[in-house]
């Protein structure tokens, strides 16, 4: 597991984790890595956004014929 170290946090901003842990009835370890694992999903549009940057990246659909891919892999054996 990885150890992330926040340095400079409001005073406000702890408190206030403090007391959303208390009213949960978690440690504040605990009500942090809930709040980082929940913040770490994409939503839909991120998802859509990442898949089109990966498009990009691979200069666009790929248009030839998967059988015809097979076929050409199966006569060079």
């Amino acid at each position: 597991m990885g150890q992330v170290i926040v340095r400079n946090l409001d005073e406000r901003v702890l408190k206030a984790l403090k007391a959303r842990a208390k009213l949960t009835g978690r440690s504040l370890e605990q009500e942090l890595r809930d709040i980082l694992t929940d913040a770490s999903h994409l939503n839909a549009e991120e998802k859509l956004s990442l898949l089109n940057q990966i498009r990009a990246m691979s200069g666009g659909p790929y248009s030839e014929d998967s059988v015809a891919l097979i076929r050409q892999d199966r006569d060079r054996r």
